[in-house]
């Protein structure tokens, strides 16, 4: 594994129909290519409980990952 994780994993939390609110992304995790570049690993954060739709998503430039 890298240094780095390459992206940032998330459960998002859909808003409800008929309203402006937006969907709401927790974070959750992170997640490390595997050298060969056929898969992941997704490392949940300690103390979490992980539950429906997790999206991953390449972090920001300026974002600091654990």
């Amino acid at each position: 594994m890298s240094s780095k994780p390459s992206h940032r994993a998330f459960v998002v939390t859909e808003a409800k129909k008929g309203t402006e609110q937006k969907s709401f992304f927790h974070e959750v995790g992170v997640v490390w290519p595997h050298k060969s570049g056929k898969g992941f690993d997704i490392v949940i954060h300690d103390g979490i409980s992980v539950g429906g739709r997790i999206v991953c998503i390449e972090p920001k430039d300026k974002e600091v990952t654990e």
